[in-house]
């Protein structure tokens, strides 16, 4: 493809018309809210479903995503942040909308500002459990109720999070990590007046620890099951807890890789979704026959399902190739938003490579009718729980517009590969993920399809991070490095971030910098910093909570103080940017450094 024909392409999967699953509310299942990019910038949309009409929500100059509607379907609640820093309050506004200026109202008043933790909405249209994280309170919930004061029912330092209200509104299903460790939740389901109903933590007795998560109270007035995720067997499962009688119904759906599931708008079934080896798929649960039934979903990626009242499915999916629709078991596109469609781009190939601590997943495109040795790009995923799969994604292809193999690497520490994978990075923070990076790229060279003069290493976030560490471990790996929002300097991004992040960093490396100064050194990518030989670029959003902006300042101070090849690029936005310009101009400059520093391929 032509420079002009891949710019063309890759501006234009950017671009392209977006919308999210629909979210449904559950006594008025015809009103409905989802994301779009209509107006260029991530708003939330009302949709009624009876009449077709759909109406913009929110209007803010970075974005909004974060909205949640009522289940009477009568109000939207969305989260007012400043500029993507993540720190705000709850607003609301009626589905059916009003004046121009006059519609949102505040949604929790009383309670000041903060990180959100949660946030459940009762069904009698007034009744609210709001999650706040703020450094200097650690978490707190909130019984927040229409005309009266907000009522604190929960207090901890460390962290936690709102799960589910009952149906009917009698209990309150929370996680929480009061033993510690962020990466395995504990649950406690309260009475709204905070009194504790019953517990269930599998984080004692050993030195394995398992996490739970609430998935959901049974949809049914006076039904005390509560549908949970355990990692009993090594992987996350379903799970029925009756919290008031204390039974625990295993399903044992022997899927391999993780399995979640939600209820049917019944309660006589479970929608499963099924994920292993980077795809997804779909399957009905039903408690009577205790069978579970494949549904008919394409090879790719389900990145979010809903079961309708009808008992039909939707469902988000896509593939490395085809760009993403809201389609139902039925047959039928959900919603099919008017405006530019994405070009398709190339499939993945799915490659497994021997690393250090067992087989790693490396999903690999190329352009299409290339052969090797190809310039090539290594893009790391954030998280770090979290994993690259065969969904669509606008910036890897557009990479492989430009000529580059594009390389995605499911390191230790990424999910879809059982508990033991995720868990693994333990302390060795930064440097486990980079030893299975080594071992695919290692594959990459020796099979043909990466030139090792022509390597970029890339990624945002943890991706970042991780970039920007294997720039100084690994430096004679690499040609190239593109960091976006990254942690650089791990000691002041601790002091800066968010709380909830805080306790993550203290469970990943074992306590605060204080406590382990050893380990935020081996892990910091400041500390290797003069050892780095490749260009290095980085983004950078000035109001990001999660990758702070001083930290990442104190490593480019560091460069430029040995004359290090370097560009750095700031924007006014949080962790990322909604705005489809602003995403389209970053990518533009990271393809354009590499051009200058790889040569060919752009």
């Amino acid at each position: 493809m032509s420079e002009s024909g891949g710019m063309v392409a890759w501006e234009m999967r950017f671009r392209a018309a977006r919308v999210s699953l629909p979210d449904w509310a559950e006594d008025a299942p015809d009103r409905a809210l989802f994301v779009s990019n209509a107006t260029g910038t991530y708003e939330l949309y009302a949709w009624d479903r009876a009449t077709g009409e759909q109406r913009q929500v929110t209007d803010r100059p970075n974005g909004t995503t974060d909205g949640v509607l009522s289940p009477d379907g009568e109000w939207i609640w969305w989260f007012d942040d400043t500029d993507g820093d993540e720190f705000g309050v709850w607003r609301r506004q009626a589905f059916a909308g009003g004046t121009s200026g006059a519609r949102d109202e505040a949604a929790a008043p009383g309670l000041a500002p903060s990180y959100p933790a949660g946030l459940a909405l009762g069904r009698d249209g007034r009744t609210a459990v709001v999650g706040r994280s703020t450094d200097e309170d650690g978490t707190t919930l909130h019984l927040v109720r229409t005309g009266e004061d907000p009522v604190e029912i929960y207090r901890h330092r460390e962290s936690a999070g709102v799960g589910d209200l009952s149906h009917d509104g009698s209990l309150l299903a929370i996680e929480h990590t009061e033993h510690g460790d962020a990466m395995h939740s504990a649950l406690r389901v309260l009475r709204p007046d905070g009194t504790a109903v019953a517990e269930l933590d599998d984080t004692k007795g050993g030195t394995v620890e398992l996490g739970l998560e609430v998935l959901g109270f049974a949809p049914v007035d006076g039904d005390t099951r509560l549908l949970i995720g355990h990692q009993r067997r090594g992987r996350w499962e379903p799970l029925v807890w009756d919290v008031a009688t204390g039974e625990e119904t295993d399903l044992a759906l022997e899927l391999p890789g993780d399995v979640a599931a939600e209820w049917y708008p019944d309660g006589s079934a479970l929608l499963v979704s099924h994920s292993f080896e980077a795809r997804s798929e779909l399957f009905r649960y039903d408690f009577a026959e205790r069978a579970l039934t494949e549904l008919s979903t394409p090879p790719g990626t389900v990145s979010g399902a809903t079961a309708r009242p009808d008992g039909s499915v939707e469902y988000l999916w896509s593939s490395a190739a085809e760009p993403p629709a809201v389609r139902s078991t039925t047959g039928r596109v959900v919603l099919d938003p008017p405006g530019m469609k994405a070009p398709a781009s190339v499939p993945v190939e799915d490659v497994w490579v021997e690393g250090p601590g067992g087989r790693v997943h490396a999903l690999v495109q190329r352009p299409a009718g290339a052969s090797g040795p190809l310039p090539t790009v290594f893009d790391i995923h954030g998280g770090p729980t979290w994993h690259d799969s065969d969904a669509f994604a606008a910036a890897p292809a557009a990479w492989v517009d430009h000529g580059y193999a594009v390389v995605r690497v499911n390191y230790r520490g990424s999910t879809g590969y059982g508990r033991e994978w995720t868990d693994a990075l333990k302390h060795r923070v930064g440097l486990i993920e980079l030893e299975d990076i080594a071992a695919v790229r290692e594959w990459a060279v020796s099979s043909g399809l990466a030139d090792p003069g022509r390597l970029v290493l890339t990624g945002g976030s943890w991706g970042g991070y991780l970039t920007l560490l294997g720039l100084g471990v690994q430096p004679e790996l690499w040609t190239v490095g593109i960091a976006a929002v990254p942690v650089a300097d791990y000691v002041t991004a601790y002091h800066d971030e968010m709380e909830a992040l805080k306790a993550m960093d203290r469970t990943l490396l074992g306590g605060t910098p204080e406590e382990v100064p050893e380990r935020f050194e081996a892990s910091s990518p400041l500390t290797y910093v003069d050892a780095v030989k490749a260009p290095v670029y980085i983004s950078a959003g000035v109001n990001d909570p999660r990758c702070p902006i001083r930290q990442i300042e104190n490593y480019v101070d560091r460069l430029a103080a040995r004359g290090a090849v370097h560009e750095v690029y700031r924007y006014d936005a949080g962790h990322g940017s909604l705005v489809v310009d602003e995403r389209i101009k970053q990518v533009r400059l990271e393809l354009e450094f590499a051009a200058r520093h790889v040569g060919g391929g752009a």
